[in-house]
């Protein structure tokens, strides 16, 4: 992979965003690579606030966030299985970490399930701490992209990653239903990799932090938004190729979820 991904799954209105924010994406150092996905940075300087809502990805994420002159912060983010609303003022900057899903587990060295649906300030756990005072101070949200990467590089490595086999298991699993869309069920899954059902879902909330089933919705999920910000789709045919059982089931799904019917959403980005 030479590139960071350049899609905007899961970002509601993405163009607003890049108009009123300076936002992108960078790779980590490729030691990294296997757990991580992306670093992404993000800047502002605003006359009025800004409210962004993501869909949120199955993954991890640790971000540094600094606020106009007020001190930096620094969580870990687990995944989150409702809409993600952020409103941001003035000025102020974010250095992000995106995991894979999977991926944080040799980082964290527990189960990921601990974390869902929270947000955890870093200097709790101590693995973290001891890399943040390894590399001088955990990575900052000032300096140029690359010095911000750099520093995230030192932090990450510092902290030290412990890998094993059932961590690559579930990021290669969890990336298989990401990447195919005909993976609609578990157990079909599960049978596609010689696993039992039992196993999979143990697997995926020790190492995703959310289960097989909920990781399927959530991708199918995101693929909708995705053709929804492209146009404006034959909502029939996009139902049954994501494995909903007719349109109004992908409709209730997307609106849970997003507050907004499927063609609401596609009609207000145009």
């Amino acid at each position: 992979m030479r590139q960071p991904r350049g899609d905007h799954r899961g970002i509601l209105d993405p163009a607003r965003l890049r108009r009123e924010l300076r936002f992108r994406r960078h790779l980590p150092d490729p030691a990294l690579r296997p757990w991580v996905e992306h670093y992404w940075l993000v800047d502002w300087a605003l006359t009025t606030p800004f409210t962004q809502q993501v869909v949120p990805h199955p993954a991890v994420n640790v971000v540094f966030r600094r606020d106009a002159a007020g001190p930096e912060t620094a969580e870990v983010a687990g995944v989150g299985r409702t809409l993600f609303t952020v409103t941001l003022a003035d000025a102020g900057a974010v250095s992000g970490i995106q995991f894979r899903p999977g991926g944080f587990r040799p980082f964290w060295r527990r189960p990921v399930s601990g974390l869902t649906d929270r947000h955890v300030p870093l200097d709790t756990d101590p693995a973290a701490a001891r890399a943040a005072r390894s590399v001088g101070a955990a990575p900052r949200c000032d300096g140029t992209d690359d010095e911000r990467c750099r520093a995230l590089d030192a932090f990450l490595l510092a902290w030290a990653p412990r890998p094993d086999p059932a961590t690559a298991e579930a990021v290669a699993l969890a990336e298989a239903i990401r990447t195919d869309r005909s993976v609609l069920r578990v157990d079909d899954l599960a049978r596609r990799h010689d696993l039992s059902v039992r196993r999979l879902q143990r697997l995926f909330l020790d190492h995703v932090g959310v289960g097989p089933k909920w990781v399927i919705r959530r991708y199918r999920l995101l693929e909708a938004i995705e053709q929804a910000a492209a146009g404006m789709p034959d909502w029939a045919t996009l139902a049954a190729d994501l494995g909903y059982s007719d349109q109004a089931h992908l409709a209730r799904d997307f609106a849970a979820v997003t507050g907004r019917t499927p063609t609401g959403y596609a009609r207000s980005l145009r």
